[in-house]
């Protein structure tokens, strides 16, 4: 099938574009290289190296003999552009990833906030309303996000898959509706993909869209099969207290013997899945949309969970590097639990990357090859949740 991935030059996109073209679908890209800007301007670098856009593609080319296409275009800002894109190309698939992705970046500041909602919900709104507008039957799979749920659901029912059964008291006895999920974001960046479920919501009720929408736990890892390929391919490894996922910012630290920063007690509970997962839950997603006119489908994408301290611990103890606790930037609880239901991903046919078959790869074949690139003053997180929060806080290891 033909495929647009939007955002398709970022850390999940560009994997997932590889993958697709990979197993025989027809690929455009669609970035406009935002997240390029962003190294820019928070002065800092992916660990592993980055090649431009057109070298990537090119290198695809002449390895695969596979071509993939590339449009620089603005989602949130050139919604005409994209709607004749999509005339002319004719997609029988949308991959939504282009979207601002990280959450203390959506903190750091009042135009990072308004950059990130402007962004994310002008940008899906858009895609939306062009896929109305031309009048094309295009599967939809978006990228969402665990943290759409929040981290204050605990206890022993697990966090189901989008939808939510509940009763509603009447005079005439209770009504029994399903609804989705309460959303409970914890950052400005969360709380665009919870208005992205009611967009969806709404355009399925409304045009019979076909919308997947994969509510993704925390990514580890770097490479694919694709991406492994040849150095020119690599896939991003962000570390710095921005974009840097917990994980690899840990594999990154235990690297170069910088203790291991855990925010608070450590006692978030978290949801991850290896990158090399990702792509191929994008693809099972393309494989089984849903029917027009069928509520939007929504899949929890995670493998596994884990307490940060845990983590933390697990590879002080691989590394015999320290662990450093340092002020939540955050505002959220200092403990909570995860539990949350998987099984759409594995009936399909998911065998999951787990954390004790891939950590050692991971460290050895990235984070150590590339230590010399780290810039240890960026690792420290300086975005915070409130005005008068700690911003630059003393290490205090264990």
């Amino acid at each position: 099938m033909k495929v647009l991935v939007l955002g398709g030059d970022g850390f999940c996109g560009w994997p997932t574009s590889l993958h697709l073209s990979d197993i025989g679908h027809d690929v455009i890209v669609v970035d406009n290289l935002s997240r390029r800007a962003i190294d820019l301007e928070l002065e800092v670098e992916s660990l592993t190296p980055i090649r431009p856009m057109g070298e990537r593609v090119a290198v695809w080319k002449e390895l695969t003999g596979k071509e993939i296409g590339f449009v620089n275009l603005d989602l949130a800002k050139e919604y005409d552009r994209f709607e004749q894109l999509l005339r002319t190309e004719r997609p029988d698939a949308i991959v939504h990833f282009g979207e601002q992705r990280a959450a203390p970046y959506s903190m750091r500041s009042s135009a990072a906030k308004r950059y990130t909602v402007d962004n994310n919900v002008s940008g899906t709104h858009n895609v939306l309303a062009a896929v109305v507008a031309t009048g094309l039957d295009i599967a939809l799979v978006h990228l969402g996000t665990m943290g759409v749920y929040g981290y204050g659901w605990s206890g022993s029912a697990p966090i189901p898959e989008g939808y939510l059964t509940v009763k509603v008291p009447t005079p005439d006895g209770d009504l029994e509706r399903e609804i989705l999920h309460p959303a409970n974001p914890g950052s400005v960046y969360h709380m665009t993909k919870t208005l992205d479920q009611l967009l969806f919501a709404f355009y399925a009720k409304n045009d019979k869209l076909r919308i997947t929408d994969l509510h993704q736990g925390i990514v580890w890892g770097t490479q694919t099969p694709q991406t492994a390929l040849d150095e020119r391919l690599i896939n991003r490894f962000d570390y710095d207290g921005d974009y840097g996922t917990v994980l690899n910012r840990f594999l990154m630290q235990a690297a170069i013997g910088h203790p291991l920063t855990v925010h608070g007690t450590g006692g978030q509970t978290r949801a991850f899945i290896h990158i090399r997962d990702t792509v191929r839950c994008i693809q099972i997603a393309l494989e089984n949309p849903p029917v027009a006119g069928e509520q939007v489908k929504v899949f929890n994408q995670v493998t596994e969970t884990y307490r940060v301290r845990n983590l933390a611990n697990l590879i002080s103890s691989l590394t015999g590097v320290e662990v450093a606790n340092l002020p939540n930037p955050r505002q959220e609880a200092a403990e909570n639990d995860l539990n949350v239901e998987r099984e759409q991903f594995v009936k399909l046919g998911l065998n999951p990357t787990l954390l004790s078959d891939g950590l050692l790869e991971e460290s050895r074949d990235v984070a150590q090859k590339y230590r010399d690139r780290a810039d240890t003053s960026k690792i420290i997180a300086r975005s915070t949740w409130r005005q008068g929060m700690e911003t630059s806080p003393d290490l205090v290891t264990k």
